[in-house]
């Protein structure tokens, strides 16, 4: 895992996937945005990216290296990056960040970023190859 302190001045890493703004619906007791509500979005935006990359259906397998590293406040502007990492015989690893445009201090940050894996997955829902990448 990269250093977080090295990290601050970086830039997203991959493609932008999604976007959208934090609302009050999604906040936790403490008033921030609900972090599983954060992973739950941050699954939609890397299952778009990974079933590009599978050329079809894909299901998330697992989720490693999760950080949380700042909160997030509501009316946030949220962007969702991925970057593949690393493709097997049926699996996709794949890289992805959140970074936040705070409309009350407008700093941009990074608030989160995880690996997620996603398996190709036929119509019965078995485990499929991924299709060679088109150069």
């Amino acid at each position: 895992m990269i250093d977080i302190e090295e990290e601050e001045n970086l830039t997203p890493q991959g493609d932008l996937a999604l976007q959208l703004t934090a609302l009050p619906r999604e906040t936790n007791g403490f008033g921030d945005i609900f972090g599983g509500w954060l992973v739950s979005q941050m699954d939609l935006a890397g299952t778009a990216m990974a079933s590009k990359v599978a050329a079809g259906r894909v299901a998330t397998v697992a989720i490693d290296r999760m950080a949380f590293l700042v909160p997030v406040a509501v009316g946030a502007q949220l962007s969702f990056y991925t970057q593949t990492l690393e493709i097997g015989r049926s699996s996709i690893q794949m890289l992805v960040e959140v970074w936040s445009d705070d409309p009350l201090s407008s700093e941009w940050r990074k608030v989160t970023e995880a690996v997620f894996v996603f398996v190709a997955i036929d119509g019965s829902g078995r485990t499929r190859p991924v299709p060679p990448r088109r150069g």
